[in-house]
């Protein structure tokens, strides 16, 4: 067996399968162009050589890291000012690989495919071990996403991108245009202060800081700093605005450890890096009885509390702007307290200002994937004049948010969720477990799995709810999920725990017409037909028609459930 250390460069074009779709003829003499007169010639001009191609992909061997890079970069920069509509995603890895006659094999490779697709369109992405190769000697700037947990790979790769955040390219008239909203913040997580004095906790303090800064590199909607950087700042007393501005870093997590006999206390402030405020603080305690039970779950709560107490802090920073200074970054995050309000006015002034967004920013996958979420509330709460045609929408929105970014969490969410309302109920499985997969630390993406699989007849999907709303209590969309894990316990012939989820979720969002409605189920199956009269009728006031568009309402693919979730309404109604 012949084995070699090569430089591997992996390459697919963005958008093929739409591309085909929409023109096979032009697409394949657009591929054909591309390689004939671009692809091909820098490949030779780098001393590469092409592998393979595959459809739409390309694997090319290199000897030389630089040569590698360099011939991305060239690509990548040709394509960008061209007139082309083919555009790729490259990642590059340095690694050793197997030989087989003129096929190379091995992780080395499979590295540099997983690279591919967390690059952007039209960007790079390459590994540690290619960046430390050439960070002196391209001139190029890179920048740091940090460890990346990749598909099929046991251990985390770093991850460095060209161009940075907020890097301009050219369009084809020569004007600029940012590849990435350029407002997105960074956060760096400190090393967690061990206050215990004892050299042996710290390890403990280290791994949960470590930890911590890979459970945030599942949120695909903010970068975050490397543990490297980060950790030049341990046992020093630093001031959290130059830290800020050293690391690039708007947000900073910081946190202590303190160890007494067999109990843990871990303390957690994120504060803003520019004014220096505080933007969200948590205690936690802890009995030490399984000191990795305990991390990992001190970790997954604090991952799942972060991404959206940024969100927050953000969108007040946002409030301040001027209109024309917004840019799709700002318009995202203004669109989602107008997706919370759960109103058609809302759904549709929200999807005006992802609309704007994608106008700005044609590859931003947050835009699309929220665009399919205002789609995907209008059925939820019953105004969608189609039901077919709208849950279409939502998955047209989905896949293009897939297509800009196949790691996206949010994105594989909806697209499960128009699965779901399409009745193709293997699929939207299928796909919220690859939404839980890519970010394990969203409560949302959780919860939308539990639903699903309750909805699917599998018992453990109120198991999968209760951890979700465990892993964030104040999950902006709490009351939504509070009113499905209450329908899930009816299912369940708990009327009790789906009176008690159903009451829970009114107290927080009183305006909720699914909330009323599963209450008055719950109600009847406790035999209490008075309230459950008012219940229905208090639903029926808040969204007029809500009640007799639930006339057919066939959630479960089990009949039974189906008939068991509505046998009490006929009694009251």
């Amino acid at each position: 067996m012949e084995r070699r250390l090569a430089a591997i460069l992996a390459s697919d074009v963005v958008g093929y399968s739409k591309l085909m779709t929409e023109n096979e003829e032009a697409t394949l003499a657009q591929l054909k162009a591309h390689r004939a007169n671009l692809f091909d010639p820098k490949i030779t001009e780098h001393n590469g050589r092409i592998i393979k191609l595959m459809g739409d992909g390309t694997l090319v061997e290199f000897a030389s890291v630089v040569d590698a890079v360099n011939c991305a970069i060239a690509i990548q920069s040709a394509l960008a000012k061209s007139e082309r509509t083919i555009r790729l995603r490259i990642g590059i890895n340095l690694g050793d690989v197997i030989v087989e006659g003129e096929d190379i094999y091995g992780d080395g490779v499979n590295i540099a495919a997983r690279l591919e697709t967390l690059a952007n369109p039209g960007g790079i992405c390459v590994s540690g071990a290619v960046y430390e190769q050439v960070r002196d000697r391209v001139e190029s700037l890179f920048e740091d996403m940090g460890d990346q947990v990749v598909k099929d790979i046991d251990r985390p790769v770093r991850v460095w991108r060209w161009p940075p955040v907020g890097a301009l390219g050219s369009k084809s008239d020569g004007s600029e245009v940012a590849t990435e909203p350029r407002n997105r913040p960074a956060i760096a997580v400190l090393p967690f202060a061990n206050l215990g004095g004892d050299p042996d906790q710290e390890y403990f303090s280290d791994g949960l800081t470590e930890d911590i800064i890979t459970a945030l590199t599942y949120w695909r909607s903010f970068p975050v700093i490397a543990r490297n950087s980060c950790f030049a700042f341990k046992n020093r007393v630093v001031d959290i605005k130059e830290v800020g501005r050293d690391l690039g870093a708007r947000y900073l997590l910081e946190g202590s450890v303190r160890r007494h006999g067999s109990r843990i206390r871990i303390t957690v402030q994120l504060i803003d890096g520019v004014s220096g405020q505080h933007v969200w603080a948590e205690r936690y305690d802890r009995e030490l009885d399984d000191i990795f039970e305990v991390q990992d779950d001190i970790v997954q709560r604090i991952a799942a509390h972060v991404a959206p107490e940024l969100a927050k802090a953000e969108l007040q920073r946002s409030r301040n702007k001027l209109p024309e200074d917004l840019d799709a970054w700002d318009l995202c995050l203004r669109a989602m307290p107008w997706i919370r309000q759960r109103t058609r006015e809302g759904n549709a002034k929200a999807r005006e200002l992802f609309s704007r967004a994608i106008a700005i920013h044609p590859d931003y996958s947050d835009a699309y994937a929220g665009l399919a979420m205002s789609y995907q509330q209008d059925l939820l709460i019953g105004v969608a004049e189609d039901r077919k045609a709208t849950a279409t929408k939502v998955m047209e929105a989905a896949r293009k948010a897939i297509e800009c970014d196949e790691s996206s969490s949010w994105a594989h969410h909806e697209l499960s969720t128009a699965y779901q309302w399409l009745d193709r109920t293997d699929d939207a499985l299928a796909e919220a477990r690859i939404s839980v997969d890519l970010n394990p630390n969203d409560a949302y993406a959780l919860h939308a799995l539990g639903n699903k699989s309750d909805l699917a007849g599998d018992p453990n999907g109120i198991l999968l709810m209760e951890r979700a709303q465990k892993l964030n209590p104040e999950d902006a969309s709490r009351y939504t999920h509070l009113t499905f894990l209450a329908r899930a316990y009816v299912n369940a012939g708990n009327y009790r725990a789906a009176e008690e989820c159903a009451r829970h979720a009114i107290r927080r969002q009183t305006e909720y017409a699914p909330a009323h409605f599963i209450l008055a189920i719950a109600l009847t199956g406790l035999k209490r037909f008075d309230e459950a009269r008012s219940a229905l009728a208090r639903c029926d006031e808040i969204s007029p028609g809500f009640v007799t568009s639930r006339q057919h309402w066939r959630p479960y693919v089990d009949p039974e459930s189906n008939k068991r979730l509505k046998q009490g309404l006929s009694r009251i109604n």
